[in-house]
């Protein structure tokens, strides 16, 4: 029998039709091994159906390509931008001893086949591997599946809809299923759980949404699970640790919240990670990556992650790709990273890192991007913005004296400004355009790589392309292969892009208001009907930090169905795409000097990254006066001024789940600076009978005082309507929670362990006071404890809360009822109702009365534990909580019982229990002359504890893995 082809068009005509002969006998006779009629009907209509296939079937046809046809064994491709395009069919001829063939193996890649997936595959009884791998193929995926062995099913870059079907589930043989770069939508079905033999789940790039079903647990077998680009909800599930023969898992731009669970550290077989722009405000530390010694791409962008990078992620041996950009890691650059011998991506940009940048950093060939940190010094005596291959900019504090000023944060102009106008023809030569001539922007680097033009202007670009380190980062017509029709300008004609961020910046531009202008155009897709034109690009735009397009889609203006693709038409035309950039002075506006503008573009490919940023600033600082902004002048100030907008970023626009408490004087936020310091952020009421200027000078009172029983005040900001105080943050909740919290958070804690607890809070016990000296700043009305006292009803000592007094032994005092909630597992103040109100003291000191001392201790301490240890324990709460301050013990002597050493004989002052006045709390010089005001705001100030609707033990955490509490202010 005989193979006959055709081709319908120049554009298949070079491609072939193969069959490959899998061949399990060594002779047959020429009637045997025919391919069954009702298989070859359905390949023949498969055929009919979809266009570019273009074949010819008989029964005899798998026997006939084994016979001299060896040319149509093809896997053809053809060179970038198309990927791999292949017409093969696999015929196995071992059925019934060698007399029967079926077809068990198609690809069709790259054919531009349209239409729907014809049900005739479901005919083709024993298909196991179907590949329709970028076509423009439509509809949804059909059921037949179930009734064929199928064990690869591979559907990458059609235009798929729907959701999954439930009944794939059932397809017990399947091994793959790839479904990235389609339409896909809905829930993910719970019964792809069922898929005991599953290796590869690839579902990136669709429009998937819910959560990732706790069924997928069960999928114990995958080794490649991919879901980068969806708008999924939830947590990342900590099931992801049953997925322990993964060696690849990409969660980029999910939509899921975080922090990444921590059973992460069990997939040890990991060679790429992958994870970015996880929802929400929970930071974490770096997830414990340190059995994973196999990793060789490693991406963990903006993720909320905190703290210093481990030192052992400079050990990871194979490791090419590093990427923690825009998290909040702060510290030095760990001094294990020159091990790393085969890197060749490290991007470390927008993080809160400082220290030194070392000479071998500066050597190394490494792509490497430290912009937008905090370094203090740097081992070379002329560093530049560009070193090799390291982006240097905005990588010190604008505070710092060093050279040149691109180093600087902002990058201030370091000269009069000049310039009223920018035009910049993006990835293209010099040009002219409406009597205006665009600057060239020429430079092909991309990977890590700040290029300034001059003082004029400057790009930043970062990132690397998943699997094509060889992209460009400059896209033309020229190069383009589809043959675009773009009508316009000149500068339409060429782009600059780039994967993960892409910024523009204006520099030494006057002072004033302008008129901005960027110009897209579409140019690396093809408008056609064909799987080239499925890719979407999509991006956000903001102009003065303010967002004015959202999902900005260049082809379709932000109408577009679909997260942006990586694939399609190749992997390397994703993210941010500009042609053009125009500045010009608002004509009704006026000049001044001294003024930076910023353009910036940032991967949104997942809605990732905000991408188009345009910064307008005076002198390397933000925008414009506030109409309603106080006048500072002729005020005195030592205080720490903070803007708006920088409380606002480090508190994630003041989110309630940043929020720690709500004291009398208003609700308090968790923040974290730009700097890397923890903070308090007390949003203030609006109750203040004094004006702006009166509270400043209030505050700069109070924050000349220091004292140790007084939490830092770093500052505060007085903008329009808001008064904010920013403090020094001091963790809390991980006691009492763990103590008496709700069961999800209570631990088990045996005796041995509540001892150390004791005994760490008395070798290190500092608690501080905030708030001090805010009474006069408010109306005379009732807190919920009273007129000038304020603070964690049951903690305070008596003398402070009857009489506002506070004496060095208030925290000997609140010691005491920490130590009794610890003994007892209860809270120190129970609220039965408004005339009955439990307390642990009393009721302890009745006990005690009553000789029943024993009765105190937790029930969930059971009989196992040292009775004579915990007696001692009680003795030393009870005196600790003795009403006057002179019959209790000093700490010294409190952590010499504790820890059974013999009690050293202590000279005790009289200013042990006496009031605390002026001459304990130190002034600044600049303070000295107001020393009388300050002896009278002491007098009259009230005291409130931080964690004003918390309790005192909540200022302490736990550090599990020693089973040791220690305080963490």
């Amino acid at each position: 029998m005989e193979l006959a082809m055709s081709s319908s068009n120049k554009a298949v005509s070079m491609f072939f039709f193969g069959f490959l002969l899998l061949s399990f006998f060594t002779d047959f006779t020429s009637n045997a091994q025919l391919i069954p009629l009702h298989e070859v009907k359905a390949l023949q209509a498969i055929s009919d159906k979809c266009k570019n296939v273009n074949w010819k079937v008989t029964q005899r046809s798998c026997i006939n390509a084994n016979k001299g046809f060896n040319n149509f064994v093809i896997n053809m491709s053809v060179p970038s931008p198309f990927p791999q395009i292949a017409r093969n069919i696999t015929c196995d001829c071992a059925f019934q001893s060698g007399t029967v063939c079926h077809v068990t193996n198609i690809m069709l890649r790259g054919l531009n086949i349209s239409g729907a997936i014809p049900n005739e595959f479901g005919d083709v009884t024993q298909l196991n591997i179907l590949d329709l791998t970028y076509n423009y193929l439509n509809g949804t995926i059909p059921t037949f599946f179930t009734r064929i062995p199928i064990t690869n099913l591979s559907i990458v870059g059609n235009r798929i809809s729907g959701s999954i079907p439930a009944e794939l589930g059932e397809i017990a043989s399947l091994r793959e299923l790839i479904l990235e770069d389609n339409q896909l939508g809905g829930h993910l079905p719970q019964s792809l759980g069922n898929l005991s033999n599953l290796r590869r789940l690839l579902l990136s790039a669709n429009n998937f949404t819910g959560i990732i079903p706790e069924t997928f647990g069960n999928l114990k077998n995958l080794t490649d699970f991919r879901i980068d680009g969806s708008t999924l909800s939830g947590k990342m599930p900590s099931f992801i640790g049953n997925w322990t023969e993964l060696t690849s898992l990409n969660m980029q731009g999910t939509g899921m919240e975080g922090p990444i669970p921590s059973t992460i550290s069990l997939l040890k077989n990991l060679k790429e990670l992958r994870i970015s722009d996880l929802r929400g405000t929970t930071t974490m530390t770096f997830p414990d990556l340190k059995d994973m010694e196999n990793l060789e791409r490693l991406v963990l962008r903006n993720c909320l992650i905190t703290g210093p990078i481990p030192k052992y992620i400079g050990t990871i041996k194979n490791l090419s790709t590093l990427d923690l950009s825009f998290n909040k890691l702060i510290g030095s650059i760990p001094d294990s990273f020159p091990d790393l011998r085969i890197i060749s991506h490290l991007f470390l940009t927008n993080n809160y890192l400082s220290g030194a940048i070392q000479e071998w950093v500066l050597e190394n060939k490494t792509n490497t991007d430290l912009s937008y940190n905090n370094f203090t010094e740097v081992s070379t005596s002329r560093p530049l913005c560009q070193n090799l291959q390291v982006n240097l900019a905005s990588s010190f504090s604008s505070l710092r004296r060093i050279e040149p000023f691109c180093l600087k944060k902002g990058l201030p102009c370091p000269r009069t400004p000049q310039y009223n106008s920018l035009f910049i023809n993006c990835g293209g030569p010099t040009m002219k355009f409406g009597g205006n001539e665009y600057e060239e922007d020429l430079n092909p680097n991309g990977i890590s790589y700040f290029h300034m033009e001059t003082d004029k202007w400057a790009y930043s670009s970062t990132g690397t392309y998943i699997y094509n380190d060889k992209a460009d980062y400059i896209a033309s017509l020229e190069k383009n292969k589809f043959s675009l029709n773009v009508n316009g300008s000149e500068y339409y004609q060429t782009a600059r892009l780039s994967p993960t961020s892409l910024k523009y910046y204006g520099l030494c531009m006057v002072k004033g208001n302008y008129k901005v202008k960027l110009h897209f155009a579409e140019i690396m897709f093809s408008d056609d009907q064909k799987y080239s034109s499925l890719g979407t690009r999509i991006f956000d735009v903001s102009i003065q930090g303010f967002k004015y397009l959202k999902d900005f889609d260049i082809a379709k203006e932000a109408g577009g169905v679909g997260k942006g693709t990586t694939s399609i038409p190749t992997r390397g035309v994703y993210g941010p795409l500009i042609s053009a950039i125009t500045v010009t002075p608002n004509s009704s506006q006026g000049f001044s000097a001294g003024a930076i503008v910023g353009i910036v573009v940032g991967l949104c490919v997942f809605l990732i990254l905000v991408v188009l940023i345009i910064v307008l600033r005076k002198n390397g600082f933000l925008g414009g006066k506030d109409p309603q902004d106080i006048d500072l002048k002729g005020l005195d100030l030592t205080t720490g001024m903070f803007t708006l907008k920088e409380i606002k970023a480090a508190t994630n626009n003041f989110n309630a789940d940043n929020k720690i408490g709500e004291g009398g004087f208003g609700p308090v936020f968790k923040g974290i600076l730009r700097d890397g310091r923890l903070i308090a952020v007390k949003k203030l009421s609006a109750k203040s009978r004094q004006g702006n200027r009166e509270f400043l000078n209030e505050v700069g009172m109070i924050f000349a005082l220091h004292h140790p029983c007084l939490v830092k005040l770093y500052g505060c900001c007085v903008e329009g309507d808001q008064l904010l105080l920013v403090y020094e943050f001091m963790d809390n909740n991980s006691l009492a929670r763990a103590l008496f919290g709700s069961e999800e958070f209570q631990l088990k804690l045996e005796w041995p362990t509540r001892h150390k607890i004791c005994v760490g809070i008395a070798r290190d016990l500092n608690p501080k006071i905030s708030d001090f000296g805010l009474a006069k700043l408010y109306e005379e009305e009732n807190t919920h404890i009273s007129t000038r006292i304020a603070g964690t009803r049951g903690y305070m000592a008596p003398e402070y809360a009857m009489r506002g007094y506070l004496t060095k032994k208030a925290d000997v005092y609140s010691f005491g009822i920490v130590a009794l909630e610890i003994i007892s597992g209860k809270t120190n103040t129970t609220q039965k109702s408004e005339e009955e109100c439990f307390y642990l003291r009393d009721w302890a000191h009745q006990l005690k009365d009553r000789n029943h001392l024993m009765d105190l201790v937790d029930p969930k301490l059971g009989e196992d534990f040292n009775k004579e240890e915990i007696m001692t324990v009680i003795d030393v709460a009870l005196q600790c909580t003795e009403n006057s301050p002179a019959l209790r013990p000093t700490m010294t002597k409190v952590l010499s019982i504790l820890e059974g050493r013999p009690a050293v004989q202590e000279i005790v002052s009289d200013d042990e229990s006496k009031i605390i006045m002026d001459d304990d709390l130190k002034l600044t010089k600049k303070q000295e002359a107001n020393k009388d005001e300050t002896e009278q705001a002491i007098n009259s100030s009230s005291h409130e504890s931080q964690t004003t609707s918390k309790s005192f033990s909540d200022l302490y955490s736990v550090n599990k893995d020693s089973s040791f509490w220690h305080k963490t202010n």
